[in-house]
């Protein structure tokens, strides 16, 4: 099955409408779901990749997730603070084995972000920039988490980065619009790297599957309704891995509590707006820092951003009455 739209929001409303209509379930250890089976999701606009839907818009844990991968990490106390979930995805309760980290960036020459980075500087044309997340001993013996990613590829094409990622399995509610923001992010960071302009993005998957237990939660998004295109903003042109290294090292400090001050950091304000992004979810963890988050909301450089904090504020800290359309309504106000 081919599904070609604009945007995430717009995949999502065609695999779950596709996915509910479907006869039939495939029962299974987590739980019985419906499938469709050599799914091809191509997303033609991959900026496009935060969903304007109230119940769908995990702007801090998709964030989260990404800072966790390209740290080159796997340890299971950094995902959880973001993603709770994963304590499930532990062999030991202190890592997490298939976590996509140290695949991806590892150590020294086996980077292999840095590796399709430098086939693709030395050949453009070359049709080898393919990462491997998925590995022969994975499935040797029994792990709670083993990387449902089998492959990342990226081909230049007029001037064009484009990504084409493969999948063994693939959750459509919980694990797809992560996965999309995360690898999407990565390919625009590849292009930035390579000088080349933005592709589009194809997303193979052998499993693509909606659990029983959120049939009734896809139905709730499909009948909300859509809201105006919005996209990220566009990445610096320039080299973008000194900024992801002063995001990262900010990540850490503020994840730990520890002294940080964002006024002293000395990057694009593309880069300042998503560190101000971690500060703010780490902050509204808590009342006691109710404080702190007005000058962040008011220092963020995209409006784009600003309508998820306001979203979060809301619900976290109770400042002002939520309602079921108040993301849409503050999207809609960013888009003007």
């Amino acid at each position: 099955m081919y599904i070609k739209e604009e945007t995430l929001d717009d995949l999502l409303n065609n695999v779950y409408s596709k996915l509910l209509k479907k006869k039939g379930k495939v029962v299974a250890t987590k739980g019985s779901f419906k499938e469709i089976t050599g799914a091809l999701l191509h997303l033609k606009r991959p900026r496009a990749r935060l969903s304007r839907a109230e119940g769908k818009g995990k702007l801090f844990s998709c964030l989260g997730e990404l800072a966790w991968y390209l740290s080159g990490s796997k340890d299971l106390k950094f995902i959880t603070s973001y993603i709770p979930l994963y304590k499930e995805s532990s062999d030991d309760r202190k890592t997490v084995y298939g976590g996509y980290g140290p695949r991806l960036v590892g150590t020294g020459r086996n980077n292999q972000l840095h590796s399709a980075i430098r086939i693709l500087s030395e050949k453009n044309s070359s049709r080898q920039a393919v990462i491997q997340l998925f590995d022969a001993k994975d499935i040797l013996k029994p792990h709670k988490d083993i990387p449902c990613t089998c492959t990342l590829q990226f081909l230049i094409r007029n001037n064009k980065l484009h990504m084409f990622t493969s999948m063994r399995s693939n959750d459509v509610y919980l694990g797809l619009p992560h996965d999309v923001f995360a690898f999407t992010m990565i390919q625009e960071i590849l292009a930035r790297s390579l000088d080349c302009e933005l592709g589009e993005y194809k997303h193979y998957v052998s499993s693509l599957h909606l659990y029983e237990r959120n049939f009734e939660s896809a139905e709730s998004y499909i009948n909300s309704g859509f809201q105006q295109v919005i996209e990220m903003p566009e990445m610096p042109v320039g080299d973008p891995w000194p900024s992801i290294s002063v995001l990262l090292k900010a990540e850490e400090k503020i994840r730990s509590s520890a002294d940080f001050k964002l006024n002293e950091l000395d990057i694009d304000p593309y880069w300042l707006d998503l560190i101000r992004i971690l500060q703010f979810f780490h902050l509204t963890k808590s009342q006691t820092n109710t404080h702190l988050v007005d000058p962040i909301l008011q220092s963020m450089n995209s409006r784009i951003y600003s309508a998820y904090l306001e979203k979060r504020r809301m619900e976290k800290l109770g400042t002002t009455e939520n309602s079921p359309t108040q993301l849409e309504i503050l999207l809609a106000q960013a888009a003007k």
